[in-house]
């Protein structure tokens, strides 16, 4: 597995923007398909986005197509989620997840989630 630690959440204003960041430790980050799950309050976790190993391919749920971007930094070990045009329904714990190229449940890691309130 991949530990993972996000950072970047905080409060914002609707209509603001916020960037995520997702740093794996380990030499292994290159093996892993890297996505951003939500879970707002009393709903269920659900995927954001995703992106391709090599950063050239990248999946975006339709609620944040067009408004959130998904990168990648194989030399940093890190993912990012950079989130434009706010709203207060983005308001969610935000979870990195990292997916092992095999599809192996075991392989597969979440960081501990970093929350992000939009707010006026």
């Amino acid at each position: 597995q991949l530990p993972l630690v996000e950072s970047g959440g905080g409060l914002v204003h609707p209509g603001g923007s916020l960037k995520l960041a997702c740093t794996a430790s380990g030499a292994s980050f290159t093996a892993y398909v890297m996505n951003w799950y939500r879970q707002g309050p009393g709903k269920e976790r659900a995927l954001v986005a995703n992106i391709t190993r090599a950063g050239d391919i990248s999946y975006y749920a339709d609620s944040v197509q067009g408004r959130f971007t998904i990168s990648r930094d194989n030399a940093k070990n890190t993912v990012y989620l950079q989130m434009n045009s706010l709203k207060v329904d983005d308001t969610a714990v935000y979870y990195c997840k990292a997916d092992h190229w095999s599809g192996h449940p075991e392989f597969a890691s979440w960081g501990q989630g970093t929350q992000v309130t939009v707010s006026s």
